[in-house]
């Protein structure tokens, strides 16, 4: 008589912390709310949980920010309300920015240039800045929560959540603080530069933003990488001045002038 055949259990593999030890399986219930991820990692010894995003990842003109944040497990109620910074309003916004940059536990800010968007390009960038920003922080996380889409390199394990700053409050405070800030630095270069009317569009690819580049051609705040500016350089007859070297070129300076450029 043959041998009853056994059942293989089939091997999942877990990820480790990095002293070694294997947290037991977490249930995560989306109805907790914003803090949910946050809460189950804490509770399992995986924090502190850091949140990262960006602003101005599609726009043609300005630095590209990226923030990394981790708040206090126990100020849920003090942020009531925070979600993507995209669906608050300026003021608000203000608001959060500055009781984020006064509660949270933890928080950096990278400002990367448009320069080095235009070397290494848009997605290299926004990545390499999740990094830098991580890496800023005073205290390793734990944990990573990313917006969207999966990155490594943190040092620490991470998550890529969906739509990670309308469901996760570190990620939502990351957006507040990096969008606050590229937005200030925007208008700020609209009292430089004011033919571009950076304050009203803050440098995204709008028909009066596309209006000024032809009108104005571009200007060293502007991403040569992307279409709508490059071509605006060729109708004025200008000639692209690439940067291979870190160093960006002075933002009281065009790099674009027609007939020639002025290098850095």
């Amino acid at each position: 008589m043959a041998a009853p055949l056994r059942r293989r259990r089939r091997y999942v593999p877990q990820s480790l912390t990095a002293d070694g030890w294997r947290p037991e399986r977490a249930i995560v219930r989306r109805s907790a709310g914003t803090w949910t991820l946050q809460s189950t990692l804490q509770r399992h010894g995986l924090g502190p949980v850091a949140g990262v995003d960006e602003a101005g990842r599609g726009a043609c003109a300005g630095p590209l920010v990226v923030a990394a944040c981790v708040l206090r497990p126990a100020d849920a109620a003090r942020f009531e309300g925070l979600t993507d910074s995209k669906l608050l309003t300026a003021a608000v916004r203000e608001e959060f920015f500055a009781l984020i940059t006064r509660r949270a536990a933890d928080h950096c800010i990278v400002v990367v240039p448009p320069a080095e968007v235009d070397r290494r390009g848009v997605h290299v960038a926004n990545i390499e800045g999740m990094r830098r920003a991580v890496a800023g922080l005073s205290q390793r996380p734990g944990y990573v929560l990313t917006d969207g889409f999966p990155v490594r390199g943190f040092g620490a394990p991470a998550l890529a959540v969906p739509k990670g700053d309308l469901v996760a409050a570190c990620v939502a405070a990351a957006s507040v603080l990096a969008k606050v800030t590229r937005d200030r630095i925007m208008v700020e270069l609209d009292g430089r530069l004011p033919q571009y009317g950076f304050a009203l569009h803050k440098g995204y690819c709008t028909p009066v933003h596309d209006a000024a580049l032809t009108t104005h051609g571009p200007s060293a705040e502007h991403r040569f990488s992307f279409v709508n500016v490059a071509g605006a350089a060729a109708a004025a007859g200008a000639e692209q001045v690439l940067v291979h070297n870190g160093s960006g070129t002075s933002s009281e300076h065009p790099v674009m002038a027609a007939g020639g450029g002025v290098g850095s």
